[in-house]
């Protein structure tokens, strides 16, 4: 049965697991992404950012470890409908030319769900004066507008364009 959620802080604890969870699954599916891209490139950035979420793992083990709380306990359904599609992507007979743009959407749509949930997260603690939580969470928060960038970059400068063709 699920705890009640009767406060922000309540709210903002749930979120965190959440993220969490989302996390832990970024972790085992960013390897099949990488090991699936076609371009050099795409393979790096997604090996690039496998590193990064094993960070951002830490960072909010750290916020749980100084709230003497656990991380654990709940499973982040809108990340595994994500991860979902991207693995539905891999079964699919795609023309490898057209791939990497498909992986790169995938990814996309990974990053934006993050960038909104860290935006909201690192809001909350912050409002609840959680000032080095909401640090670590902007820093994650970067990160992701980062990786979405570099995503962006590659399909602009060259995967769209093959898959076009």
């Amino acid at each position: 049965m699920a705890s009640k959620i009767a406060s922000l802080e309540d709210l903002y604890t749930d979120m965190l697991k959440d993220l969490y969870s989302a996390e832990k699954q970024l972790v085992e599916a960013l390897p099949k992404l990488a090991k699936a891209a076609r371009s050099a490139d795409l393979e790096k950035a997604f090996q690039e950012h496998l590193k990064q979420t094993e960070e951002h793992v830490a960072r909010i083990e750290r916020i749980f470890s100084d709230m003497h709380s656990s991380p654990r306990g709940k499973k982040c359904v809108g990340m595994q409908g994500l991860v979902a599609e991207g693995n539905e992507l891999l079964e699919e007979d795609v023309d490898p030319e057209v791939l990497d743009a498909g992986l790169i959407a995938a990814a996309q749509k990974v990053e934006h769900y993050e960038i909104s949930s860290y935006g909201t997260a690192r809001t909350w603690a912050a409002r609840l004066g959680k000032d080095n939580a909401a640090r670590l969470l902007q820093q994650t928060l970067e990160e992701e507008s980062a990786a979405n960038d570099k995503l962006t970059q590659i399909a602009e400068s060259h995967a769209n364009l093959k898959a076009q063709s």
